[in-house]
């Protein structure tokens, strides 16, 4: 699929005075959502952990990292496709699990994933969403998605989340665990906002029949959200729980959260498929390394062959380049597609995740690659590092 021609269409619209409704430079688009979202939930959207320097820093990660193009390589055909757990992706890209969605849009998940499903896109659904994991795979029955499990901690609950995935068609588990305890965010600290208050993001867990068994018959919604918050934290989870996962389902279970090589390969020891090396979008634990600085170093852990994938910063489709070839497989793409979301609801979040192919498709072509598989180290420079 020739996804730069993306850039042809606007340009061919623009004879009859037409304009992208959206920005195509996704680094604007949080100041356009801005304008709509009230100033809670832009807050839980944007704002990361403490100073928000893991955030920034994974940012400037990828401005260290310079394209180094070839030229004369015959570029007329390009190959995004990938392959991930023996099934093909038109393109290295997945929209990443992000909770809450209900807050920008009143459809969230369901709008989300089917403009994921018209690009053939795999969409990953956060627990914490705001619309239930059957209702979303209703939507799109022949999508590809899987499902991101924050551990609770009731192995119970655990095992009725991830059957009723399977269940419902999804094609794998993502484990979040950077996350044994919710990081320190000044930013929804101080405008006092947690979304499971206002009504998003406990819908998986507090209807799951295994969950609502360990509650008296007419619990109120006080008593509900009681028992939801004792088993949602799980500050105990410990590398037994994800060998106890993996022997509870047949489906590709990867680790979302890995930054120190060390974990990266303990994970594949303990028989996980994949991992994603990941900050949380710095959401997390503020004054890290950033995700993108902690990439080579877990793919040379891992091996070549074992899946790796990314998210943590990435904004454009040149940095979706940069990561593969520092040693992503894939990556999963966030805040940018929130924001289109917010703005236009299913055509937004399209005409974002079009921007972005559009981009990775034309910088594939003028760094003088045909294909992804193509991509290394090879193809870049660090800014510090000397020129050959």
């Amino acid at each position: 699929m020739a996804y730069g021609e993306l850039t042809g269409e606007i340009y061919r619209a623009g004879v009859s005075g037409t304009r992208p409704e959206l920005p195509t430079d996704p680094t604007k688009l949080a100041a356009v959502a801005r304008r709509v979202l009230s100033e809670e939930v832009f807050g839980y959207i944007a704002g990361a952990a403490g100073t928000e320097a893991t955030a920034a820093a994974n940012r400037a990660a990828f401005e260290r990292w310079r394209l180094l193009p070839r030229i004369l390589r015959d570029v007329r055909e390009r190959d995004l496709t990938v392959e991930l757990f023996g099934h093909p992706l038109p393109a290295p890209v997945l929209l990443a699990p992000i909770g809450s969605q209900g807050l920008v849009h009143p459809a969230g998940e369901v709008e989300s994933s089917l403009a994921a499903a018209k690009l053939g896109l795999p969409f990953v659904l956060s627990t914490v969403s705001s619309v239930s994991l059957e209702e979303v795979a209703a939507a799109a029955p022949t999508a590809s998605r899987w499902f991101q499990l924050y551990f609770p901690s009731d192995r119970d609950v655990a095992t009725s989340l991830v059957g009723r995935a399977e269940a419902a068609g999804y094609g794998a588990i993502v484990v979040t665990v950077d996350t044994p305890v919710v990081g320190y965010r000044p930013t929804d600290l101080d405008n006092a906002f947690l979304p499971v208050l206002h009504g998003h993001g406990a819908v998986n867990i507090a209807d799951d029949p295994v969950f609502r068994a360990g509650l008296p018959e007419h619990a109120d919604h006080a008593a509900v959200m009681a028992r939801w918050s004792q088993v949602f934290a799980n500050p105990g989870l410990s590398w037994d729980d994800i060998r106890w996962l993996r022997g509870q389902t047949g489906l590709p279970v990867l680790l979302k959260g890995v930054l120190h090589p060390r974990d990266g390969l303990q994970a594949k020891n303990v028989g996980v498929d994949a991992v994603i090396v990941s900050t949380h979008g710095g959401r997390q634990v503020d004054g890290t390394i950033a995700a993108l600085d902690a990439l080579p170093e877990v793919r040379a852990e891992v091996g070549r062959d074992f899946p790796v994938l990314f998210d943590s910063g990435v904004r454009s489709g040149v940095d979706v380049l940069k990561a593969l070839a520092l040693g992503a497989d894939a990556i999963l793409y966030g805040r940018p597609y929130i924001y289109g979301l917010a703005l236009a609801g299913r055509r937004g979040v399209e005409h974002v995740l079009r921007c972005l192919l559009a981009e990775l498709d034309l910088a594939l072509a003028t760094a003088g690659y045909r294909a992804i598989g193509e991509l290394t180290e090879e193809a870049l420079r660090h800014s510090g590092s000397p020129g050959r």
